[in-house]
């Protein structure tokens, strides 16, 4: 008995739920097929766009060889402009890669303003990745050494000289570099010498530090050297030549023969 009554709750409680699900299905079938459809339509969208970006991706890397191609072939000018038009059509990644593989170009070719030009457009875009970002700072700052002053060249590599950055020992060395330019002596020396005690410095860079620090040493000598004085006059007494010394201290001096003659009284007319 118990068992039949068992039975029949559940065939209750089942036709409830049917019924419960046929009413929400009137209200909201359409609503449901609706967001189904969308869902099936992200998914296919999101599949397309994947397999847009994979293709894109493999011709931009296809373009980028072909432009390697030219320039290792000394084809420096159509390489530079396979480069640019990458640049400004490819993909993010692809695209700041050429830009700055299209300086490189310009350098080659002695147009060192548009290749300034072309690595400041890269730090500018904030899309760029910022490892790539940061490259293309010291390399616009490298450009800028012997013409910027170092209020500008400071703006520059200052942000690249932090713990966290991947280039601050390259960025130490030519902020170093820019303050001894400028006779900031003091700030070359406070930027070069901790770098001395970096363990990633290389042996290459730690020799040019060394030289930067014996020019910083150089020019405080130079600064410190006193400047040439005229030597004093020499006391009267010991200007006057010997032959017209006085005599040895005589009780009353005689006077010269000129000066006796000059104290005779005029004869009168």
């Amino acid at each position: 008995m118990v068992d039949n009554n068992d039975a029949l709750i559940r065939e209750v409680n089942e036709e409830m739920r049917r019924e419960q699900l046929a009413r929400l299905w009137e209200r909201y079938g359409y609503y449901i097929a609706g967001a189904a459809v969308a869902i099936v339509v992200v998914i296919a969208g999101a599949k397309l766009w994947e397999t847009q970006r994979i293709a894109a991706a493999n011709q931009a890397g296809s373009e980028y060889e072909q432009a390697v191609d030219l320039a290792k072939s000394g084809k420096i000018e159509d390489a530079g402009k396979a480069f640019d038009k990458l640049a400004e059509t490819g993909p993010k990644g692809y695209g700041a890669l050429s830009a700055l593989a299209h300086a490189g170009t310009l350098l080659k070719t002695d147009k060192r303003p548009e290749a300034l030009a072309v690595f400041d457009k890269i730090v500018a875009d904030k899309s760029t990745d910022p490892l790539l970002a940061d490259f293309a700072r010291i390399q616009a700052a490298s450009l800028r050494l012997g013409e910027a002053d170092f209020t500008e060249m400071e703006n520059r590599l200052k942000p690249l000289t932090g713990e966290g950055s991947s280039w601050r020992y390259i960025a130490g060395e030519l902020l170093g570099t820019a303050a001894l330019k400028a006779g900031k002596l003091d700030e070359a020396r406070a930027t070069l010498l901790p770098l001395l005690a970096e363990p990633g410095l290389t042996q290459s860079a730690k020799e040019r530090i060394d030289r930067l620090m014996g020019g910083i040493a150089t020019s405080e000598l130079s600064n410190a050297a006193p400047a040439p004085t005229t030597p004093a006059a020499a006391p009267a007494e010991k200007a006057v030549e010997p032959s017209a010394a006085p005599a040895a201290s005589p009780a009353k001096p005689e006077t010269p023969p000129a000066a006796k003659d000059s104290e005779k009284p005029a004869s009168a007319p």
